[in-house]
């Protein structure tokens, strides 16, 4: 049985791996071997960035809402007991009142166009304290 050679599938494979090391210095560009270990890091470090990346985006966005209502609810203190004036209660109000805003949307709302984001908080604020004023009426109506 005649034996066969595997020269040009292994230079192929090298020269693959060797076009991702161009811009290296010294023997990561050179050596098969470490260009292969830097291969296989990079791609894991790049895996673990894009995680990383979403988390981060995520805070961001988290960050600048929660910046915007709690200006606002120092500027609107009137009503100290109904204000809104944390990122949680916020966020738990507008998914109560089913308003599908995402905290990207919400973020590019408090930079871009504030008073927008106002009179979403406004219309949060009315919501939360007429629904109070329900329950003060009918715990009212019992006694």
């Amino acid at each position: 049985m005649s034996r066969t050679t595997r020269g040009s599938t292994a230079q192929k494979h090298r020269s693959k791996m060797a076009l991702f090391a161009s811009g290296a210095r010294g023997a990561c560009s050179n050596l098969t071997r470490v260009i292969a270990q830097k291969l296989a890091k990079a791609l894991a470090s790049a895996y673990r960035d894009r995680v990383r990346q979403k988390r981060d985006f995520r805070s961001l966005w988290i960050t600048r809402i929660n910046g915007v209502i709690r200006k606002n609810a120092v500027l609107s203190s009137f009503r100290k007991n109904l204000v809104l004036n944390s990122y949680s209660i916020f966020m738990y109000n507008l998914y109560k009142e089913q308003l599908v805003l995402n905290r990207k949307m919400l973020a590019q709302i408090a930079i871009s166009n504030r008073n927008c984001l106002d009179t979403i908080y406004s219309y949060l604020n009315w919501e939360l304290f007429f629904q109070n004023l329900r329950y003060r009426n009918s715990s009212d109506i019992l006694k």
